[in-house]
C-alpha cells in the first residue's frame, strides 16, 4: 500500500473511530483528538481533570475502538513497583517464574498517578521510554503499540507526590479535561440513566496502529516548519536570547528539546487526520498548548497577576 492510500484510509477510519467513540462519550472532542494524536504519534498522555468526568470510561472506550488490550492501575500511597511490573515466584518445580504485572498491555491507565511515592512512579519510566521493563536483571519487551495515559486530580493535593520533571517530560501531551456544557450534561444524563448499553466495535488492530505510527514518522516536513517549532520551544526558556518579555517576567523554567520533537510528530499526525501530506505552521500551533502545558513552569508573579499558561503559550505564536 502506498503512503498516499494509507493517508486516505487513515482519514476515513479516523472519522469512523470518532463516531464510534461518540456513541459512548458525549462531547470532549478536543480531549479525544489529542489522545488519538498521541497514540498515532507513539506518545503518552497526562490527563488533568476533577473526578467524575468519565476519564476511565473514555480510555476504556478508545482502547476497545482501537482493538487494543486495556489495563488499569489504581495508584495509591502503598503501591509498590512490583505491583505494576510483576514479580518472580517459586513454582511447583522450585524454579522462579515471572508473573507479569498490569504494565503488560497496550493501553495502560495510570489512575491518579500522583498519589503514589516517586519510587513507584519511576517504575513506569522505563516502560514509557524503552517499551520494556527490567525485573531481577531480566529484560522483558512490552507488546506494541504501547500507550500510557495517566490521570491527575488538579484540586485535591493533600497526600500527593508531584511528578518529577523527568517523568512529566515523558508525556507527549498534557490534556485538561473540563466540565461538559449544559446541553452535553443533559445528553450524558439521558444516555447513562437507562438500561441500554452500547457495545463498542473494534475498528483497528494493534498492527494497524503500529503501521500508522510508522506512517507518521515518514511524513516529510519542510525546514521552515521545523525551524518554527524549534523557535517556539526556544522562546519558552527565560533568560535566553529568544525569550520574550512575557516569558522572562512570568516563567521560571521552559521546555526542553523533547518538546520540539513532540511538536513535529504531533503536527505530522494532525496533518494526516485532515488529509494533508505534510504539516504546516497551523498544525504546529494546533498541538502546541497540549505539548507545552506541562513543560513550561510559570512563577509566583504569573499566579499573582492571574496569568494563565494558555495565555503565555499563545503569546508565542
Amino acid at each position: 500500500m502506498s503512503d498516499v492510500t494509507a493517508v486516505k484510509n487513515l482519514v476515513e477510519k479516523h472519522t469512523l473511530l470518532k463516531k464510534e467513540i461518540a456513541q459512548v462519550i458525549i462531547g470532549q472532542e478536543k480531549v479525544i483528538d489529542e489522545i488519538l494524536l498521541s497514540i498515532y504519534s507513539g506518545g503518552h498522555t497526562l490527563l488533568i481533570g476533577v473526578p467524575g468526568l468519565a476519564k476511565t470510561l473514555m480510555v476504556n472506550t478508545i482502547a476497545k475502538a482501537l482493538g487494543l488490550e486495556f489495563r488499569r492501575i489504581q495508584f495509591t500511597p502503598d503501591l509498590m513497583p512490583s505491583d505494576i511490573l510483576g514479580s518472580e515466584i517459586l513454582d511447583q518445580n522450585r524454579e522462579f517464574k515471572f508473573i507479569k504485572g498490569p504494565v503488560f498491555g497496550n493501553i495502560i491507565l495510570a489512575d491518579e498517578i500522583n498519589r503514589t511515592p516517586p519510587k513507584t512512579q519511576s517504575a513506569l519510566l522505563e516502560a514509557m521510554q524503552e517499551r520494556a521493563v527490567t525485573v531481577s536483571g531480566k529484560h522483558y519487551p512490552l507488546s506494541l503499540p504501547y500507550f500510557v495515559l495517566a490521570t491527575q486530580n488538579p484540586i485535591e493535593q493533600e497526600g500527593t507526590y508531584p511528578l518529577p520533571e523527568a517523568q512529566l517530560d515523558r508525556f507527549m501531551f498534557a490534556v485538561e479535561l473540563n466540565y461538559p456544557s449544559y446541553q452535553e450534561e443533559v445528553a450524558v444524563v439521558k444516555a447513562t440513566t437507562n438500561d441500554e448499553v452500547y457495545t463498542v466495535k473494534p475498528l483497528f488492530t494493534a498492527d494497524e496502529i503500529v503501521a500508522i505510527q510508522h506512517l507518521v514518522r515518514r511524513v516529510p516536513v519542510t525546514d521552515n516548519v521545523i525551524e518554527y517549532a524549534v523557535k517556539l520551544v526556544s522562546k519558552t526558556r527565560p533568560g535566553t536570547e529568544m525569550a520574550t518579555e512575557k516569558i522572562n517576567n512570568y516563567v521560571d523554567w521552559g521546555a526542553g528539546p523533547r518538546a520540539s520533537q513532540n511538536l513535529i510528530l504531533a503536527a505530522k499526525a494532525n496533518a494526516l487526520i485532515k488529509g494533508k501530506y505534510t504539516p504546516d505552521i497551523e498544525d504546529v500551533q494546533a498541538v502546541a498548548p497540549g505539548i507545552l502545558r506541562h513543560r513550561v513552569l510559570k512563577n509566583y508573579k504569573a499566579d499573582a497577576e492571574n496569568i494563565s499558561l494558555e495565555e503565555i503559550i499563545t503569546s508565542l505564536y
